[in-house]
């Protein structure tokens, strides 16, 4: 059986801690800021977290490019050179078009080496759920699974990775394009929260609204309890420059839900540019998503 690596991208949002714990590497995308072009970073490397939030506050425009063709060339045909497999686990096709070049340059290697295996999985969400389906990746390369089997697995259980968070203000992500909404809907948020989830498709959908912040951590709350369906094992949060705001959440999901270990962490870069600051999303492994967004 042939070794594989592991890689996502900027949008999984996995930390140093977390790449170096799993063996998961990522392809970079790139941010730009006043015209000049950063690399986007899991480490935060041009701009820290308040810096880069704290230019959005002020009223900063980031824009975010996809991985270009030659950045996935190389990181699949280093891995190939050195008779690796390779597993790219993508941000969602709703999101990003990231995974479309993925593919093409996945193609065109394997026809040059037929025998490779480069499995490019549309994740069909983003941040630590996408992260999270990367962890499970190497959780099953550790139990000796091949890369076939373990991207076939992959595949099964990316629908049952759960997304419940809400923003600070939809603005970010309606400029972007990325949320899926009743007009009525953005016409009446004086005062209330939206609660954003990840849809069978793949889009963030605001699927319903809470009067007020604390009524939104409650919102949160019970849909990540519910989508648990009784397993509480791993609860991932993470937050675009809003730590207590994500603690709170924390505290509130675990009144209702003792799930036994929880990891918390800063939105990325490129996830923070379309959502904007004071974001909170948890996630979680439970019953498959069946709800699709529609405007």
């Amino acid at each position: 059986m042939r070794d594989y690596i592991i890689l996502t991208d900027s949008t999984s949002d996995l930390t140093y801690e977390m790449r170096q714990q799993y063996g998961i590497e990522y392809v970079p995308m790139q941010y730009i800021i006043d015209g000049v072009e950063y690399k986007a970073s899991l480490d935060w490397e041009s701009h820290n977290p308040k810096e880069y939030y704290d230019l959005m506050r002020n009223g900063t425009r980031v824009f975010t490019s996809q991985i270009l063709k030659d950045t996935y060339y190389e990181a699949f045909h280093n891995a190939i050179s050195e008779g690796k497999d390779v597993i790219y686990i993508a941000c969602s096709s709703a999101l990003s078009a990231s995974i479309n070049v993925a593919r093409l340059v996945a193609m065109e290697l394997t026809q040059k080496h037929p025998e490779a295996g480069i499995y490019c999985i549309d994740s069909l969400i983003s941040s630590l759920g996408q992260g999270y389906l990367a962890m499970e990746a190497s959780r099953k390369r550790a139990a000796g699974l091949s890369a076939a089997d373990t991207a076939a697995y992959i595949e099964s259980i990316k629908l049952c990775v759960n997304q419940c968070g809400t923003v600070s203000s939809l603005e970010y992500l309606r400029r972007a394009g990325r949320v899926k909404a009743s007009k009525a809907f953005f016409g009446n948020l004086f005062g209330v929260k939206p609660i954003i989830i990840s849809d069978i498709k793949g889009q963030n959908y605001a699927y319903k609204k809470a009067k007020g912040t604390l009524n939104a951590r409650i919102a949160i709350a019970e849909h990540i309890r519910d989508a648990a369906n009784g397993v509480y094992e791993e609860l991932f949060l993470t937050h675009a420059d809003c730590e207590e705001d994500i603690l709170l959440l924390r505290d509130e999901i675990l009144k209702i839900a003792p799930f036994k270990n929880v990891t918390v962490s800063t939105i990325g870069p490129i996830v923070g540019a379309s959502v904007g600051p004071g974001t909170v999303i948890a996630f979680c492994h439970g019953t498959e998503v069946t709800i699709e967004g529609n405007e």
